[in-house]
């Protein structure tokens, strides 16, 4: 990738192109992120940066972050995360990341943890249809209905759509487009919906699929 960014989901809003189209978008607060860490190949196998983001309270983190931190001489970091950027060369330990990396037009994947729903039914998590509410089917009929065969196989296939924790997944949303950039706010609107709830971390980096 040649680009990646961390960033803040701030909630959506529209906004309007020259020919007085409305675009749903979703606005983000993209860096400003520091580069913590940077590996080469002849180190670590691989070249990557570590990025962070967002300012924390000192004595909030344990020792062995606190190192880590003292050793590239940045403040302490709520997030961190690893690009494998193409050029990695390119910056350095303690360089600043900022929203203008990325320009109006762009095609992104977005990154997220998607909102948690808790202990959902089959109808819901799996989008099953209901039972019949005749002929005896009683107070059953948002339930599961029948597992499988009889004495072959004895036993349920793995897979089967089942009652079960919701969300709270990590999710990517693929070939989305930044529709506006504003440099001096670190803010991002991209076209669409990403996942997470507000407030809630992303990560932003080149789309596979452009």
């Amino acid at each position: 990738m040649q680009k990646g960014i961390i960033g803040k989901k701030i909630g959506m809003t529209q906004i309007f192109d020259e020919t007085g189209k409305v675009i749903p978008v979703t606005v983000i607060e993209a860096g400003p992120c520091v580069v913590v860490q940077k590996k080469t190949v002849e180190n670590d196998g691989y070249a990557a940066l570590q990025l962070g983001y967002g300012d924390v309270k000192v004595q909030r983190v344990n020792k062995p972050m606190k190192g880590h931190f003292a050793k590239a001489d940045v403040a302490c970091k709520k997030t961190l995360k690893e690009f494998r950027l193409d050029d990695c060369d390119s910056l350095n330990v303690g360089d600043i990341v900022k929203a203008d990396t990325f320009a109006v037009g762009d095609a992104i994947d977005v990154v997220g943890i998607s909102k948690g729903k808790g202990f959902q039914g089959a109808i819901k998590r799996h989008n099953q249809h209901r039972l019949k509410e005749t002929h005896g089917t009683g107070p059953v009929h948002r339930q599961a209905g029948s597992m499988g065969a009889c004495s072959s196989p004895s036993r349920i296939y793995k897979g089967k759509g089942m009652a079960g924790h919701m969300g709270a997944e990590q999710v990517t949303v693929q070939n989305l487009e930044i529709v506006k950039i504003d440099t001096e706010n670190n803010l991002i609107a991209i076209k669409g919906a990403v996942p997470g709830p507000k407030g809630g971390i992303v990560y932003i980096v080149d789309s596979v699929k452009a």
